[in-house]
């Protein structure tokens, strides 16, 4: 029997349902390492053997938890998590274990946004302009050569956190002069590529890329991140192998070979131009966020996440049939303070409520979320990706979240 370590920083309930669905596994012995007590273990008492460390990403902290499991239980088969910054010391306990898995160079090109855009580059791949700034000079210098906008981020960022555009070399001396670029902490400078937002997903194993999905952005999430008010949407087409997606496709296989991915889940985001032509914005080696493991679940009628598992655990995949376009809207509070009325609901109901198949209301008085994915989210899924498109706008349109 297998011995499998998940590993996540806290017991959130993403963290719970990743847990449950490794211990779901057949013939899988399995441990969690996270920063949080016996306490937070639930219903898992019994079913996972438990460690906890004071700090996750801290490699010493790492490889020490996942010993002294292996010394009370068996040789450890697999290490994994699904956390953006937990990548790169997973994989470098892997290797200091022994662990089948992605290496720490790899994981390095995954989470060293600069490092992936240039090794994409240098491979004849579409993304966009790029350079990582360790002063205020480079960052000017970079300026001045791309054009306004840009987009500032730091270079191991995840989600869009600090991430903003630059309209003018005022603005770009202010932002920098509060936080000061250096050599030990440099500030990633990207061309601000207009056009329509998507991901591109796909599960990988040995190096066969055996499944893919994509998406959808309205619009994109920077866009939200500046408009507090916009309520953001996403929607997964059911066509996800028509001729249209094929310059994707193409380029996104290729530029997982240049980045070396071998065996787990990727999450892509990428741009299509008002030309046409694409730009791959960057790539994670993890589950995707905002709700997209859910809408792929629905869509194909499965659970992504269990399969997710499967593949990290036995290198297996079970890939159905996409049967659904589906969608999400992110319901978002408009004002300032906390959660007081949610409008439009009713009106919503009796519209698409027949679609509807998850959704999270906004709770009156709770504070409101600074994320963009906002307070709630309704989902809706439909054969015709068209009808999910409607159904979204729709309750994009109608739902307001009041604040007061």
């Amino acid at each position: 029997m297998p011995f499998v370590i998940f590993a996540a920083p806290l017991l959130s309930d993403n963290a719970f349902r990743m847990i449950d669905a490794a211990a779901n596994l057949p013939d899988v012995q399995l441990g969690v390492i996270t920063q949080d007590g016996d306490d937070k273990m639930r219903h898992l008492r019994g079913r996972a053997a438990h460690w906890r460390v004071d700090n996750i990403l801290d490699v010493n902290q790492l490889l020490w938890a996942a010993r002294e499991l292996q010394t009370r239980h068996a040789p450890i088969h697999r290490l994994f998590g699904a956390f953006e910054h937990l990548q790169g010391p997973l994989a470098e306990a892997r290797q200091a274990l022994g662990i089948p898995g992605m290496t720490a160079d790899v994981a390095a090109n995954f989470r060293d946004k600069a490092r992936m855009k240039t090794l994409l580059r240098e491979a004849g791949l579409p993304c966009a302009r790029h350079r990582l700034a360790a002063s205020l000079a480079e960052a000017v210098a970079f300026a001045e050569h791309s054009g306004f906008p840009i987009v500032v981020k730091p270079p191991a960022g995840a989600g869009a956190v600090s991430t903003y555009r630059v309209e003018s070399l005022d603005q770009l001396r202010r932002a920098l002069t509060q936080s000061p670029p250096s050599a030990a902490n440099p500030v990633l400078l990207e061309e601000f590529v207009v056009g329509e937002e998507h991901s591109f997903e796909t599960i990988t194993i040995n190096g066969k890329h055996v499944w893919h999905s994509l998406s959808h952005y309205y619009p994109t999430p920077l866009t939200v991140i500046e408009n507090p008010w916009v309520q953001w949407s996403i929607v997964l087409p059911r066509e996800v192998d028509e001729k249209e997606y094929d310059d994707i496709r193409a380029a996104g296989r290729s530029a997982l070979d240049v980045l070396g991915m071998q065996t787990g889940i990727t999450h892509m985001e990428w741009f299509r131009r008002k030309d046409g032509s694409i730009a791959i914005s960057e790539v994670a080696a993890r589950p995707p966020g905002a709700q997209i493991t859910t809408l792929m679940s629905r869509a194909n009628e499965f659970d992504l996440v269990q399969e997710w598992t499967r593949t990290m655990v036995y290198d297996e995949f079970r890939a159905p049939q996409r049967k659904y376009a589906a969608g999400a809207a992110f319901l978002r509070g408009q004002g300032q303070g906390q959660v007081v009325k949610v409008h439009g609901v009713a009106e919503v109901q009796r519209a698409v409520g027949d679609l509807v198949v998850d959704f999270k209301m906004p709770q009156i008085g709770a504070t409101p979320s600074t994320s963009y994915e906002g307070d709630g989210y309704i989902i809706v899924r439909h054969p015709k990706t068209e009808r999910v498109e409607q159904a979204i706008m729709k309750i994009i349109s109608t739902i307001r979240v009041e604040l007061g």
